[in-house]
């Protein structure tokens, strides 16, 4: 998927997380972008898992408990979730909730990018690296709000 399909497709559903979670749509949009690669991984397309989440935890309202093993680290299973919004407003929940730190700074992408990466969000134990997550998140966000702006001027 192009990066620009991937946005007009997408931030919708990171809109609607946002406004639910009160976090900034453009850093969620911008982490489901690495972390899917733009939408075109396996844990995206298959599990409609846009941010490598995990099963841990007890089920809730936007995940039912499915889940399924890593293609590439056998320590690894991944929620899957029945729709893409239930991801993003999985993750939303998520961020909202366990990483007040990053939450409280969303509104600035650069702080959140730092924030998030530096934070258990991201584990070096799964092949996480925390210089490399918080490039990808700030330029990820810059591009998101560029194509924003593009798309209001259409």
């Amino acid at each position: 998927m192009e990066k620009e399909q991937f946005v007009k497709q997408y931030f919708p559903l990171a809109e609607k997380a946002g406004k639910k979670y009160n976090l900034n749509p453009t850093v969620i949009l911008a982490q489901a972008a690495h972390e899917s690669a733009w939408g075109s991984s396996y844990a995206a397309r298959v599990r409609k898992n846009f941010f490598g989440i995990i099963a841990a935890g007890s089920p809730n309202e936007y995940w039912d408990g499915a889940k399924s093993p890593s293609q590439t680290n056998p320590h690894l299973v991944f929620r899957i979730y029945k729709a893409e919004q239930d991801s993003f407003m999985d993750f939303a929940r998520l961020i909202s909730k366990n990483y007040k730190t990053a939450a409280a700074v969303s509104s600035d992408s650069t702080q959140y990018a730092k924030a998030i990466a530096y934070s258990p969000y991201i584990s070096e134990q799964n092949g996480d690296n925390r210089p490399a997550y918080q490039k990808a998140v700030m330029t990820n966000s810059s591009f998101i709000d560029s194509q924003l702006e593009f798309l209001k001027k259409k």
